[in-house]
């Protein structure tokens, strides 16, 4: 029987790749990169080949092999894995770069600040420091050659070859033979008397003067160099001294060195040092520390490494998060750093807590991810959207906090592209049909307004026919001014999704009547409008034919790129409104839309004011601003009005694309009604249309702003909206000659809702009523029925058993 002997290198978990890294220590070492065969993730390999007739440097070596497996520090190079045979020596670190090759590749990249020189130095410091003081080592051989860099830009010692205790334990110091090694000795070596006192760490120290020497000023020609410190700088240079003095009894022990150069002012006194020093700490941090450092964090990050950052701080901010409840405050830093990673490293490693963050209850977090969304949301594939982030989203629109409603409704313009189509036809437009009947701040009303003209191209055909009119023409109505004008925006920025028959009957009345506004800033915006849909009617009678490419996007399929004109809108649905959102909601919100917050009618010179009744202060209805600011408001609106005065209007006034057929209007309407009814005897299997017409209790787009019949005056010393100066070229104390057309005088209270999209409403009334008489009806009957019986069961009497009926 045969047996093969099996070779330890090849069965080594560890693959070795040819290629020799420059810069790698002196000597018979060669370093390597390598790969861990079953991952596949990078290491380094430092190989020792045994040669006859060197058995002095292969017992070096295997010390080395020896110390460095024993020896545990952060800022010692790791030791992983080994391997020790007669031919050679392999031993397996974590995967770093020689310090030498390291600078060079930096400086071709534009230089190494000194804060990352500072860290890596203290790192160095504190290697020494922790064999000196706590193990009685004399390392023996600092130099460049010794220090090498991992890929977070860690600083690490090696080069243990040359270690002894100093204690004088297992001898004296190693024969090195090496003339590069041997120029890093300080002088007082080569006096071999012992008249020199020295302290056991003064010739480490002094190696520690050369490296800091080559590391500002490149390689060391000769020890007399040492004396002109070239590009070290002035904050360091008193220390560099000591280290390099002649007396090595003055030389400092590392741990002093690390203070003196941590004083205010020091060369190591720096944000970079301290962060780096937090998060080594940081696992026995209190929790309000940890939060102090995360929020600081986010103003340093731009300084940074991008490796720190990559490969330091980011695992650091996940486990924050994961295990130690650190919240919202992770946020900022979390997507600053993000911004380093590349998309596959972006979606493994970011995404997931993303994702986990969306389903938390914390308001903060909630409110922080919605603003921030724009960072990742590129990232984000649409099953994800849909399945794991909107669900939570929504939840948002029924938040109690107006902050949290607003900033839902902006993070839509951003998902709206990845929602299915239930989502944003059916369970958005729902959401966005009770905001804007029956929220109580104004700006948000505005900016659901604002948002749904950006998101309309994203719609479905059969979609933007049943909302977009409805709900602009709703928003024309509302009490809030901005919200008129966004009204009015959202028709003209959707204009190419209408067809001419629309246009004609459906925008244009609406249109024309807010030509009579008592804000200019309505009217203004109004006449732009009606102009631009005036030419397009006009340019179709002239020539008939253009038609069908005038309403080509009508019952096109939703696209990203059909709504042109809603491009612009970016720039005053973002700033302009939201400006006026944070401005408007108070501590105390508002109420929903009532008449006491239409515009009143001036009264007419000569004829008398009527008499104003009482409005009850109470501190949720406080939607007037304070007296104080008044003049700050003023300026605030005319200038959002301004805004929107700047919008790039002439792609409108040329017809662009609006899509070839024509629903009639009262079809919609059956078709509505008809899924109602189905909807009472078939509550189970409900269609996306359906849903529409059962929205009454939610506030659909087919129902306006309810308000109280009755009017009541608003408390003594309020101004009326109309004596507001909203952004006119005009003083206000000039008289407004369309104030007095005004169709909202609150001497005429307006009904429930407006035109003829109630209809629809009055039907459903009058079923309900029908269907609760005729229960009425059968309820009677049967209770009728039932006296009858009894009547008839009293009369015969009870019947005796056996009896016979006798003629």
């Amino acid at each position: 029987m045969w047996f093969f002997a099996r070779d330890p290198v090849r069965d080594f978990p560890f693959e070795l790749i040819p290629e020799l890294l420059e810069g790698g220590p002196p000597g018979p070492w060669a370093l390597h990169r390598g790969r861990k065969k079953a991952t596949g993730s990078p290491v380094s390999i430092f190989v020792y080949d045994v040669k006859p007739g060197a058995e002095e440097q292969t017992q070096v070596a295997k010390a080395a092999f020896k110390r460095l497996k024993t020896l545990r520090h952060p800022n010692i190079l790791a030791y992983i894995d080994g391997l020790e045979t007669e031919k050679c020596l392999h031993v397996v670190t974590e995967a770093v770069t020689p310090l030498g090759m390291y600078l060079k590749a930096r400086v071709e990249a534009g230089g190494l600040k000194e804060l990352e020189i500072a860290w890596g130095l203290h790192q160095i410091v504190k290697a020494l420091s922790f064999l000196v003081n706590d193990c009685s080592l004399i390392h023996n051989n600092v130099c460049m050659a010794a220090v090498f860099v991992d890929r977070a830009g860690e600083w690490k010692l090696g080069g243990l070859d040359y270690m002894y205790s100093a204690q004088g334990i297992g001898g004296g110091p190693p024969r090195k033979g090496i003339p590069e090694l041997e120029q890093y000795d300080p002088p007082e070596l080569a006096d071999s008397s012992d008249r020199v006192v020295r302290e056991k760490w003064s010739a480490d120290m002094w190696r520690l003067g050369c490296l800091i020497w080559e590391v500002f000023n490149g390689p060391l020609p000769r020890a007399a160099a040492l004396r002109n410190p070239g590009k070290i700088p002035k904050s360091l240079v008193p220390h560099y001294c000591e280290l390099v003095g002649a007396n090595p009894k003055v030389r400092p022990n590392p741990a002093r060195f690390l203070q003196s150069c941590r004083a205010p002012g020091g060369f190591m006194s720096n944000r970079f040092v301290e962060t780096n020093l937090f998060l080594e700490e940081i696992q026995i941090k209190e929790p309000a520390e940890k939060q102090k450092f995360f929020q600081e964090l986010s103003k340093s990050l731009d300084t940074f490494p991008e490796d720190f950052c990559r490969h330091k701080v980011l695992p650091q901010l996940l486990t924050a998060f994961e295990f130690g409840n650190a919240g919202a405050v992770v946020l900022t830093p979390l997507f600053k750093v993000g911004k380093f990673l590349s998309a596959e490293e972006y979606q493994h490693k970011i995404i997931p807590v993303v994702v986990k963050m969306f389903s938390s209850t914390d308001r903060a977090m909630r409110i922080r991810l919605l603003q921030q969304m724009e960072q990742f949301i590129q990232y984000l594939d649409e099953p994800t959207v849909n399945t794991q982030i909107f669900p939570h989203v929504v939840h948002g629109f029924l938040d109690t906090n107006p902050a949290i409603r607003e900033q839902t409704v902006k993070s839509m313009l951003l998902l709206a592209p990845k929602l299915s189509e239930t989502n944003l036809n059916v369970e958005l437009m729902k959401h966005f049909a009770r905001l804007q009947a029956k929220d109580e701040q104004g700006p948000i009303r505005c900016n659901t307004t604002v948002c749904l003209g950006k998101i309309g191209s994203y719609l479905s055909a059969s979609t933007r026919h049943r909302v977009l009119t409805s709900a602009f023409s709703r928003a024309t109505k509302d009490p809030f001014a901005p919200s008129r004008v966004a009204g009015v925006l959202g028709f003209a920025a959707t204009h190419n999704l209408y067809s001419m028959n629309d246009c004609a009957h459906k925008i244009l009345p609406v249109l024309c009547g807010l030509t009579v506004d008592p804000e200019k800033s309505v009217r203004d915006q109004a006449f732009k409008a009606i102009r631009s849909f005036l030419s397009k009617l006009e340019s179709v009678s002239e020539d008939p034919t253009q038609l069908e490419e005038v309403e080509k996007d009508v019952h096109a399929a939703s696209s990203p790129g059909m709504g042109g004109a809603a491009a612009s809108w970016a720039g005053w649905a973002v700033t302009g409104v939201s400006s006026l959102t944070s401005k408007l909601i108070r501590a105390h919100p508002t109420t929903a839309p009532t008449e006491t917050n239409v515009p009143q009618r001036p009264t007419p010179e000569g004829v008398p004011a009527p008499a104003l009744t009482p409005v009850p202060a109470t501190p949720t209805t406080s939607s007037h601003w304070e007296t104080q600011e008044e003049d700050k408001d003023t300026a605030e609106d005319s200038s959002a009005a301004d805004r929107w005065d700047d919008e790039d209007w002439g792609s409108l006034e040329e017809a662009e694309s609006v899509l070839a057929q024509q629903d009639d209007w009262n079809t919609g309407g059956q078709v509505s009604h008809a899924s109602q009814v189905s909807n009472s005897h078939h509550k189970s299997s409900k269609s996306p249309e359906s849903d529409w017409s059962s929205w009454e209790a939610e506030g659909s787009w087919e129902h306006g702003w309810q308000e109280p019949s009755s009017q009541e005056p608003p408390p003594e010393g309020t101004r009326l909206a109309s004596e507001y100066n909203w952004g006119g070229s005009e003083s206000s104390d000039k008289g407004d000659p369309f104030a007095t057309l005004s169709a909202r005088a609150s001497t005429q209270p307006r009904p429930d809702s407006w035109g003829e999209d109630n209809w629809e409403g009055l039907e459903i009334d009058s079923r309900q009523a029908k269907a609760e008489l005729a229960r009425k009806k059968r309820e009677e009957r049967r209770r009728e029925m039932e006296a009858k019986r009894a009547e008839k069961k009293a009369a015969k009497g009870p019947m005796k058993l056996g009896a016979r009926k006798l003629d």
